[in-house]
This record gives C-alpha cells, structure tokens and sequence, in this order.
C-alpha cells in the first residue's frame, strides 16, 4: 500500500520528478539484488565512452560516507562502496560520483564537470522517481520472473510488477547461451510488453581465472581441471551461476556464501584459510568474485595462504540471439541525436 500510494503522488504529479538538459540513462531492477546492474551499467559504459563523455552516478550502497563525493582510483570500498569502486578501477577515465539523492548528485556533476557530460548513467535507480530519465532500463532475472515474485517480505519484490510499465527497455539477464523462439514469445506475453518498450535476453560471458595478489601467487595461469577443489567465497546476491559454472569444470565446489555486499573483516578470511587448509584435494584454490575482490583487497595482514591461492572470475554482459548489435545502435543513436539538446521537453527523438 505504501509503494503504491507513493507512486500514485509521483504519478499525479504532486510528488515531482526533475527532468535535465542532458540524457539519463538509469538502470535498475524491481527485485533485491541478484540482477546483474554492474555488468550491464558497464556495457553502456564501454559502449558510449568510445563516442561521448560519459558520467556515471550511484548510491554507493553500504559505503558509511554520506552526500556527494567523486569516485577516484584511490576511493576506499567504505567511503563509495564496492560496486562505484569497481567501475572506476576498469574506467579511470569516466567521471563516477556517489550520492543518495541522485538529483542532488546529478546537479553536482554537472557543476564541477570541466566539460558537460554527454550522458549521465543512473546505477539502481529504477525506484529513484525524483530523477526522469531519458532511458529507463530494467532489469528482470530469468530464473526468478517478477510475473511470479512476491514483494517483500514474502518474495523479492521492491514494488508491484506492474510498475514495469514505467520502463523503456526490459532485458531479462541470466539467460541460458540460447533461447528458443517459443520461450521469447511466452516471456513477451507474460510481461504483457508494450509497444513503446523493447525486450532484450541476455546472459552472463564469464572471463578467465584471474589472481586477485598476482604478485602473490605461484600459478599465474591456474587452469582447473575435474580434480581440482575449489573453495567458492562469494559476499553477492546470488552465487549459484559462478557455482554452477565452477561445476562444470570440476566435481568439488565448497561454498562460503556471505550476505550480499558483505564487509569482509580479517577474521574471516582466517576461517577461509583454515577452511581451505582442510580440504583434501591436492589441487586447490579459492574463488571469489570481481566485486568481491575490491572488499578483500582493503583487509590487511591477510593469511599467505590465501593471497597465495585467491583468483577471481570477471564477467561481462553477452544478448542472446545477435541482438546486441541492434540494442548498442538504439543506445548511440538516442545519444548521439540528443546531447547537445538542452531542451528536454522539446525533444523529438524519442527511444
């Protein structure tokens, strides 16, 4: 009833959302979690920062810092979060901020920017109602359909799937390598996709194994083969895909799953330590994630063992079935026609 009384007030414009002169890609989900908003924000990233200036704005979620602060290479995990933390190491050169009003955040940017951005990307906003964007993305999970969720408490909900009407595009992430035409069609029909709105698939290209102290460890290429045991540590959302990709290369995985966007403290990675000092396989390592890395590597005096063991997997975004040309063309064509137009209300190139 909440959710719903509060987007009524927006949707009658008695609550007010703010509208600026320069393009607002935001990319969100309905669901807590678990959806793939970091590898996705980094696609449109890669993708418009060859053409235009891009910025990037997020909460920072879990950082204990407040307001409005610039994301540097030299940022801590706690000052900006992991998830900021992690696009400003792979785009040095891309203006990332944090801010929990992204309307404040939005008006900094474009105060302290030498040059005006051409594009400004909104990380998890889909909620965040006081902003408009250009483009509203949305993100669905493929294995958990927001037709078949419950809102919290109950399911994963953040608000009433219906209110995926709101979006421009809806990519449904995780998906299988391939999807059969008769499965496009029954998610189309379910989600009751309309006119004004595209549907994309895609799913997750996992990259080689990567050491996390590469000046630590005595294998830098580790390949795993089906003896190797593996220690999983994970602090996401979700974990079963990297576990059930790890499967399929080797018959042991053991699991240390920590709560989504955990603050891994030294202690912990003593029992990791002790956890994979007992494992009994003769080839072994521990596992953990791309954004997981940036949380471990700020604890210091870790145990050699695990600095000597660790790696992590890195994960980009593919579409399914040779759409992502179509998609990355929809995204450059939108934004190379409207940076320069200052007039948003007037703007007659719409998505």
């Amino acid at each position: 009833m909440a959710v719903n009384f509060r987007n009524m007030l927006f949707n009658l414009n008695i609550l007010r959302t703010r509208e600026f002169e320069v393009p607002v890609i935001s990319v969100g989900n309905i669901t807590v979690g678990g959806t793939g908003k970091t590898p996705h924000t980094e696609h449109l990233i890669a993708l418009l920062s060859k053409k235009f200036d891009v910025a990037v704005l997020s909460r920072g979620y879990k950082r204990k810092s407040r307001g409005f602060l610039v994301v540097e290479t030299t940022s801590t995990v706690k000052q900006v979060g992991d998830e900021p933390k992690q696009i400003k190491m792979k785009f040095p050169s891309v203006m990332v901020a944090v801010d929990e009003k992204r309307v404040r955040g939005i008006e900094k940017i474009l105060e302290l920017s030498e040059r005006r951005p051409d594009i400004i990307i909104l990380d998890d906003a889909f909620q965040h109602r006081y902003v408009t964007p250009s483009i509203n993305i949305l993100l669905i999970d493929f294995s958990r359909m927001i037709t078949e969720d419950d809102l919290l408490p109950l399911g994963r909900l953040r608000e009433p799937a219906s209110n995926r009407d709101r979006a421009n595009i809806i990519i449904v992430t995780k998906c299988p390598r391939e999807i059969k035409p008769i499965e496009e069609r029954i998610i189309t029909k379910d989600l009751h996709i309309w006119p004004y709105q595209d549907l994309y698939f895609s799913r997750i290209k996992y990259g080689l194994l990567t050491p996390v102290f590469p000046e630590k460890v005595a294998v830098e290429k580790f390949s795993i083969d089906p003896d190797t045991g593996i220690l999983l540590l994970t602090g996401v959302a979700n974990p079963q895909p990297l576990r059930d990709k790890l499967l399929r290369m080797t018959n042991s995985v053991v699991s240390a799953a920590f709560p989504d966007h955990y603050s891994f403290s030294l202690n912990d990675l003593e029992k990791i330590a002790t956890q994979y000092e007992s494992m009994a396989a003769t080839r072994k390592i521990i596992v953990t994630t791309e954004k997981d890395t940036f949380r471990i590597l700020e604890i210091e005096n870790l145990p050699e063992i695990v600095t000597a063991n660790l790696y992590y997997i890195p994960i980009e975004i593919r579409f399914v079935n040779q759409t992502e040309n179509e998609f990355d063309k929809k995204i450059l064509k939108y934004v190379g026609e409207n940076k320069s137009n200052f007039e948003l209300h007037s703007r007659k190139n719409k998505i």
